[in-house]
């Protein structure tokens, strides 16, 4: 038997997520996919893009929950980009929390880390 697969849409969860939205479209520089509130101001579920791949936020709730409520974190995601190094200035001169600086990495990357308000770990890379 073969699945075919469509797709994969990590899902992170947030306790604000309009917040994250802003600071993932803003600071990290990924496309908004939209944010849809409840009708009484409340967003309940909010997408970004990078290139042509999803992210959905969802609500801190159904067992899911942030690495900062958690208190820890247990993975991250990889965003690949043009330039990791002009990527790197523009997220330290917006003061985001540096996980570690631009590095070439021996799996064929250049790579930096960052961590979101809430916690979730994001690598910043351009393959070489």
């Amino acid at each position: 038997m073969s699945d075919q697969f469509l797709d994969v849409i990590p899902v992170l969860p947030y306790e604000d997520i309009r917040a994250a939205h802003d600071f993932l479209v803003g600071v990290v520089g990924l496309a908004s996919g939209g944010v849809v509130d409840d009708g009484e101001g409340n967003v309940v579920h909010a997408e970004v893009r990078a290139g042509d791949r999803r992210i959905w936020l969802h609500a801190v709730s159904g067992g899911l929950t942030t690495p900062t409520l958690a208190g820890a974190a247990t993975g991250g995601l990889v965003v690949h980009v043009d330039d990791v190094d002009a990527h790197f200035e523009r997220a330290r001169s917006n003061g985001v929390t540096i996980l570690r600086e631009p590095t070439d990495e021996d799996y064929g990357q250049r790579e930096y880390g960052l961590r979101d308000p809430e916690g979730h770990n994001w690598y910043i890379a351009t393959p070489r």
